[in-house]
């Protein structure tokens, strides 16, 4: 039977196209040569986050005398964590398949290699097995990037990626990590909580690059009070064992640790399924895709970290709808002018928009307008002893709501109002006559908005 979708990779791109694509009526066959969900639910999202919320309870269990709530004797389990990420990454997983199986789409585990075109369609071996395709859609993800740093292969087991840290038996007493990225950063933030010795190392003036940079420093001295030792603008230069040497205004130094979690950023998968049998494009490392995610191949699309564009999952699962809705009659184009960001440290950082920094540099006029989160009733009474912060950026020609950026839990279940009103191109104005509810941390949107 001629495949109306083949798609390779069953990660947040891939499994939700084949969702949609299924619900629609398409034949579709996903390949997937691991665990369904990709590295966002095996190893990245899912079970980072769930680290950071045993470490979040763990904290709180610890200061909760500043509610008036007096604990004794609190303890974690790092084993009990670590199988608790286990459990719930597995229930993940096989949700994922049972809404393959609802949408009845037939599921391959196995590698897919692209074999070629032919007059029939696009050519695909999996298991020994052909398969024929009128459309393609390659969802093969990302990897992490290790950096050529001298001695960084040689040093065995302490060198450690997002994948290998989620699979430590044992809590080490201190880590290096090399890059002060998203996954640097709550990596950093989990295992300080559970008293490991943390040493950031950033070869930037900053953490956490493409995030409002206010919202950045703030962040960074929240943890720097909390013990992590942060070294910007430093240089890697060299790994020895547990040894990692670096460069800073000109003068060399040394940071060990038991570990050492290299974090430098990820590059999009490309090789290794038969891309080049193709012909397809690439774009600065990536699968070169229009606003409809088509490639320069005829019936050949690409979504996710492919395409090395925006690496995030609801990235990936967006550009995905955007293929199966052109293929199934319904003009769709991707725009990544609202894509919210969120560092799941605690307190959380979320963004979407226009950074003061991005519209300078673009030269947008723009007016911006903030207050500490406190202004919310109900975030001063959840956070005891921290001010946060949020930020509203807007154009200073139409007063369109351009950027929006909080410093303070829980901004990731918030954010997505700045997104709509952006996606929208709400006005100042507009946002105004929106009714929030009282009292929730929300209404710091509003409340900030009417600072201009």
């Amino acid at each position: 039977m001629m495949i109306d979708l083949a798609i390779i990779g069953g990660g947040p791109a891939g499994y939700v196209a084949a969702e949609r694509a299924g619900a629609k009526g398409l034949f579709v066959t996903l390949f997937e040569k691991k665990e369904l969900g990709g590295v966002c639910l095996n190893e990245g999202c899912i079970p980072t986050k769930t680290l950071l919320y045993s470490a979040k309870t763990y904290d709180n269990a610890l200061h909760g005398d500043k509610y008036g709530i007096t604990t004794e004797n609190v303890t974690f389990d790092f084993e009990k964590i670590m199988s608790r990420k286990n459990k719930v990454v597995r229930k993940l997983v096989a949700g994922v398949g049972t809404k393959m199986k609802i949408h009845h789409v037939d599921v391959v585990k196995g590698e897919a290699i692209i074999t070629g075109r032919s007059a029939q369609g696009i050519e695909i071996d999996s298991n020994g097995i052909r398969f024929i395709a009128k459309n393609l859609l390659i969802c093969t993800g990302s990897e992490a990037f290790i950096p050529p740093i001298p001695g960084l292969k040689e040093s065995g087991d302490i060198i450690l990626t997002n994948r290998e840290i989620l699979s430590l038996n044992e809590q080490p007493k201190s880590l290096v990590i090399i890059g002060g990225g998203v996954i640097g950063m709550e990596f950093a933030s989990f295992f300080n909580s559970l008293g490991t010795k943390v040493t950031v190392i950033e070869m930037l003036p900053e953490i956490l690059t493409g995030m409002d940079t206010e919202m950045s420093a703030m962040i960074r001295d929240v943890y720097t009070k909390k013990g992590i030792e942060f070294n910007l603008s430093s240089k890697v230069t060299g790994v020895n064992g547990n040894e990692v040497t670096y460069e800073k205004e000109g003068q060399s130094f040394t940071a060990s640790g038991d570990k050492i979690l290299v974090s430098v950023g990820r590059r999009p998968v490309t090789q290794g399924f038969g891309l080049e049998n193709l012909g397809v494009e690439l774009f600065k490392g990536g699968i070169k895709v229009d606003e409809k995610m088509r490639t320069n191949i005829p019936n050949v699309f690409a979504a996710g970290d492919v395409t090395g564009f925006s690496l995030l999952a609801h990235t990936a699962s967006r550009e995905g709808e955007v293929v199966v809705n052109n293929l199934t009659g319904q003009k769709d184009l991707m725009r990544y002018h609202a894509i919210p960001g969120v560092v799941y440290t605690n307190p959380e950082i979320a963004g979407v928009g226009l950074t003061e920094e991005t519209a300078k540099a673009n030269n947008i006029p723009f007016k911006v307008a903030k207050l500490p989160m406190t202004y919310a009733g109900r975030f001063m009474v959840e956070n005891e002893g921290f001010n946060g912060l949020c930020k509203v950026l807007i154009g200073e020609k139409y007063g369109e709501i351009l950027g929006v950026h909080m410093l303070g839990n829980p901004s990731s279940e918030m954010i997505y109002g700045a997104c709509m009103a952006i996606e929208s191109e709400l006005t100042l104005q507009e946002m105004k006559e929106i009714v929030f509810p009282h009292p929730t941390v929300s209404e710091i949107f509003k409340e900030t908005i009417f600072e201009f």
